[in-house]
């Protein structure tokens, strides 16, 4: 991609204010018109969120993008929403033990509602705060009950069984952190206290070392900062086996929205790192070993994902896609979602951009400003492309607020309009709560206010 280095955080003010208002719209669309009967709302076919069976993995994004709209705009009518689905809707997925996405569902609702408490941005009441931090507590303690031990420590398992170390997981981590943090005491058979700080850390540790390759040899692809969405494990032995994908092309490949999942994951895991107490850590190796793991895989994929994505910042599905080819010099254009060859992800952009992000500004502040601000430049240009059309959604039929994101498409989920050979021109819950996400992380620091991270409920 190419990095506009003049581009300023001030610039974006213009349509950060245009994109809180279609956000808003969309909101309302989706609250007055989906049909709750059919399940979680995924993904739009002709501009209408419908449902897609495989888990219930986005019901967190949708009320979770209520209570990021309140936060943007302090409008009471979106906190209200937020907060009465979180209470009447959200139970189950705190006990969910068939999942790897707490983070996903629980942090963007019960955590961003104990955050704002805790921001003083909302009325501080005890036994609403004491409910936030209880659902809070027992979310990561179920995540953590998933797991599975290797050679080397461990990993949670996603849904596909034990065997199954999914990249998306690092974001979930947010959810073992924060029941940590809280202070949770988690326990199993004759009382014996598991450490959940032990398990985030194994499972972040085995994210660097299977999910993200380093150019070191490990195959014949090995690419510094290539993904794999999954790594498989035999759980006789605990022996890595293999990189798979679900999402992806092939286990050889990189999964763009994989890779953004571990860009955001490891840059938001190094900045609530850097707010600990090195005692915390000196029974896993001591914070300088852990951070100098999380920094490697953070910068490493970052690296990958500037190096191969098309000059504006929205890459391709899948940078190993078959048909790529035939777009020609694709990576010295911007990207094109009407193509007739591979569909674009957008919210794999999304996604990232908060890593790149987050990575700059923790790089400028210990010191490393020229690497800092590549990366900060970086997520800058992508969040500047993403803030426009084609990506916006201006149509204000849609319900979706992120156009030309992807779900999965070696399945063929995803809706291909009459005459293309691709899918475009739909939205996801998960791009657009990235979308509104990243939009409330800039628009915090352009207006001075508090930084946002998901470890911010926790003071």
């Amino acid at each position: 991609m190419h990095i506009n280095n003049s581009l300023q955080t001030s610039d974006l003010s213009t349509k950060l204010d245009q994109f809180w208002e279609l956000s808003g719209q969309k909101i309302r669309l989706i609250d007055q018109h989906y049909d709750v009967s059919k399940g979680s709302p995924v993904f739009t076919v002709q501009g209408q969120y419908t449902t897609r069976g495989w888990t219930e993995w986005t019901q967190g994004f949708q009320f979770g993008s209520a209570i990021l709209q309140f936060d943007a705009t302090t409008e009471t009518e979106f906190l209200e929403m937020g907060r009465q689905k979180t209470l009447t809707v959200m139970a189950p997925h705190i006990s969910h033990i068939g999942v790897h996405d707490h983070g996903f569902n629980n942090v963007s609702t019960y955590g961003n509602l104990l955050r704002l408490m805790r921001e003083r941005r909302i009325p501080q009441h005890d036994w609403e705060e004491n409910f936030y931090v209880l659902a809070l507590k027992i979310s990561g303690a179920v995540q953590a009950s998933r797991w599975t031990t290797i050679k080397n420590g461990g990993f949670i398992s996603s849904f596909n069984g034990p065997h199954s170390l999914f990249v998306d997981t690092i974001r979930s981590c947010r959810a073992v952190i924060l029941s940590h943090a809280l202070g949770h005491v988690f326990q199993a058979e004759g009382d014996i206290k598991i450490n959940l700080l032990e398990r985030a850390l194994q499972h972040i540790k085995a994210t660097a070392d299977y999910s993200v390759f380093y150019g070191e040899g490990r195959d014949s692809y090995d690419r510094w900062g290539r993904t794999a969405h999954e790594s498989v494990f035999n759980v006789k032995d605990g022996n890595f086996r293999c990189p798979n994908s679900q999402q992806g092309y092939s286990g050889f490949t990189t999964w763009t929205r994989g890779l953004a999942w571990a860009m955001c994951g490891f840059a938001e895991q190094l900045e609530w790192l850097a707010t600990r107490d090195e005692a915390e850590f000196e029974p896993f190796g001591g914070r300088t070993n852990v951070e100098a793991f999380m920094r490697k895989a953070a910068t490493a994929t970052c690296d990958f994902f500037i190096d191969n994505t098309p000059t504006d910042g929205i890459p391709y599905w899948d940078t190993g896609a078959p048909n790529l080819h035939r777009l020609g010099d694709y990576l010295n254009r911007p990207a094109d979602p009407y193509n007739d060859v591979e569909p674009v992800d957008s919210s794999a952009a999304a996604i990232g951009a908060q890593g790149l992000l987050r990575l700059g500004r923790y790089l400028m502040g210990a010191g490393e400003t020229e690497a800092g601000k590549r990366y900060w430049q970086a997520g800058l240009t992508v969040v500047d492309t993403l803030l426009a059309e084609p990506y916006i959604s201006t149509d204000p039929t849609h319900q979706g607020l992120l156009l030309h994101s992807i779900y999965h498409q070696p399945n063929g989920w995803d809706y291909v309009p009459p005459g293309s050979n691709i899918a475009y021109g739909e939205s996801s819950m998960w791009g657009d709560y990235h979308t509104r996400e990243v939009a409330l992380y800039l628009q915090r620091i352009i207006r001075n206010e508090h930084y946002y991270t998901f470890f911010n409920g926790l003071s």
